[in-house]
């Protein structure tokens, strides 16, 4: 084999390796919808949160919260404060609720529990980190 013919393999296989160690090490970014009042479904996403975060620690998410699911994060209504406390205080998962429903809803920002943010519009924050490349997750049992 020629010296060309060989720079000329190693150049491939490198670049093939580089494209497959990249592969392997692509962000995991997931935002979940929340609208339901139903606990389920609130103990459903913090059961998701913990499992995703146990198999793949790097992984970003974040919990969009709008329509009837506020109680998930409002103080003395959530059945996972807790769970939501604690989760929220992590670097790499959020809960953010849309300012709208709260509005709707009569929920000041006191009301609801520590670490979790509010964004002016729920839907809007869902499509702009769809455009960002996150998957998107309804979150209905």
């Amino acid at each position: 084999m020629s010296i060309m013919k060989r720079s000329f393999f190693i150049i491939c296989l490198l670049f093939l390796f580089s494209f497959f160690l990249r592969a392997q090490t692509s962000d995991y970014k997931v935002v979940f919808d929340l609208t339901s009042k139903d606990t389920m479904n609130h103990k459903a996403v913090i059961r998701w949160l913990n499992e995703i975060s146990k198999s793949t620690p790097t992984a970003d998410l974040e919990v969009v919260l709008y329509g009837q699911s506020l109680d998930m994060v409002v103080k003395n209504k959530s059945v996972v404060a807790d769970e939501v406390a604690r989760l929220a205080a992590t670097k790499n998962i959020s809960f953010k609720v849309c300012a709208i429903a709260m509005k709707n809803n009569n929920i000041s920002p006191p009301e609801l529990l520590p670490g979790v943010k509010i964004v002016p519009d729920g839907i809007y924050e869902i499509i702009t980190k769809q455009k960002e490349g996150w998957g998107y997750i309804k979150a209905i049992r």
